[in-house]
């Protein structure tokens, strides 16, 4: 059932128990843009532990914070004050090298699609498949992203250039070269956004599935009302403010926590 009490930034994180290690966790976390006369505050005292398994689906008014602290937690923005720790690593004064390497642990899903116009479908999801080529055994990177494009609902676009393909087309090749490699993090910015209703919702099932087989954690932003359903955690930004986080799914099964308990808002 859904918790609508509102939670301020005073608020204990949710935890789950010790034996499960966040995915996220962050500690105070404040962020600005500027300075003297062009400062502007956009994160204010963010307190949040997002765990292995959890689908979390970040909401909130235009400019309250949500794509930066997505690109904070995606080691794309240097952390200012508090702490950000993302798959055991802190990121607040980590070199430029080890950044690199969280990023690679990430998918990452943008509003643009960022798509090499010179290159096919295949050819843009197989740039993911080169970086980790250790990750897919025996299977050829090419049948790799076949694979996904198919899952995709491309099958009979996976030789195709973007220049071929629609809006909602290229965005599904975008969504495939973030899922190709089953990174432990996936963050998603209005990954629905350029889709119709029914590739919207194959999306969100495919995300879905892999974090509750893989233990995936998704952190996804979006205003699409019609994917709220696939969340365990409603989180909502306003001002740069964690106004609230809700619980909707309090039986996910989370692979490492043995069947842990998600425990209540600690007030």
């Amino acid at each position: 059932m859904l918790n609508t009490a509102p939670v301020n930034t005073a608020v204990a994180p949710i935890s789950l128990s010790s034996n499960v290690e966040p995915s996220v966790q962050i500690r105070n976390l404040d962020f600005h843009y500027g300075e003297g006369d062009l400062f502007k505050q956009v994160l204010f005292d963010i307190n949040l532990d997002i765990y292995p398994g959890q689908i979390v689906i970040l909401t909130g008014p235009s400019g309250s914070g949500k794509t930066t602290l997505l690109t904070l937690i995606g080691a794309l923005r240097t952390i200012q004050d508090g702490s950000l720790q993302v798959l055991g690593q802190e990121l607040r004064g980590l070199n430029p090298k080890k950044l690199v390497q969280i990023r690679k642990s990430i998918g990452f899903i943008f509003q643009a699609h960022n798509l090499f116009y010179s290159l096919t479908a295949r050819q843009n999801v197989m740039m993911s498949t080169d970086l980790y080529p250790q990750r897919h055994g025996n299977i050829a990177p090419a049948r790799q992203a076949a694979d996904i494009l198919g899952q995709m609902g491309l099958s009979e676009r996976v030789d195709y250039k973007p220049h071929a393909l629609s809006g909602g087309q290229k965005q599904r090749v975008a969504i495939a070269r973030a899922l190709v490699n089953h990174p432990k993090l996936i963050l998603a910015d209005e990954p629905t956004a350029a889709l119709d209703k029914k590739s919207g919702r194959d999306v969100v099932t495919l995300m879905q599935k892999m974090a509750k087989e893989e233990n995936i954690t998704i952190l996804m932003v979006t205003h699409d009302n019609r994917i709220l359903d696939v969340a365990d955690r409603i989180i909502n930004l306003v001002d740069g403010n964690l106004e609230s986080d809700n619980v909707v799914n309090d039986n996910q099964a989370i692979a490492s926590g043995d069947g842990a308990d998600l425990r209540t808002f600690m007030l």
